[in-house]
């Protein structure tokens, strides 16, 4: 894949992932409805929401700048276990399939960002030597 065509993939790509994070962050700083269902069907409390929305947010951010890669990769650490989790705590209550596979969805996209952003890095990292 040629330099450029990588960066307009993860340019593409790193905003609508971080736009579905944050609003999903947001959601549960503000405790909707919905979300206070679930959480409480997996049986976490449900202050649990405030607490992983906010880390949410903070890993969009973490996604969105470009001085500190390291934040980068620990904003993807946390999104990874967040996907895990969703995933385990959906299985493990017994839910259906269909309530199984979006955590193992934005988990796939996720890793297709994550891909991305390397090999945007790398390339621009070679750029500077030549």
């Amino acid at each position: 894949m040629k330099p450029k065509t990588t960066k307009i993939l993860y340019w593409t790509a790193i905003p609508i992932f971080s736009l579905l994070m944050l609003m999903d962050g947001i959601a549960g700083l503000m405790r909707v409805e919905g979300g206070k269902q679930s959480i409480s069907h997996l049986g976490y409390p449900v202050y649990l929401l405030s607490i992983v929305g906010f880390a949410k947010v903070c890993g969009v951010i973490a996604l969105i700048q470009t001085k500190y890669p390291i934040l980068k990769e620990w904003a993807y650490a946390g999104f990874t276990i967040s996907f895990i989790g969703a995933f385990a705590s959906r299985a493990f209550v017994g839910d259906s399939v269909g309530l199984l596979i979006p955590p193992i969805v934005m988990l796939a996209i996720m890793f297709g960002t994550y891909f991305l952003w390397k090999r945007y890095s790398s390339s621009q990292q070679t750029n500077q030597f030549l």
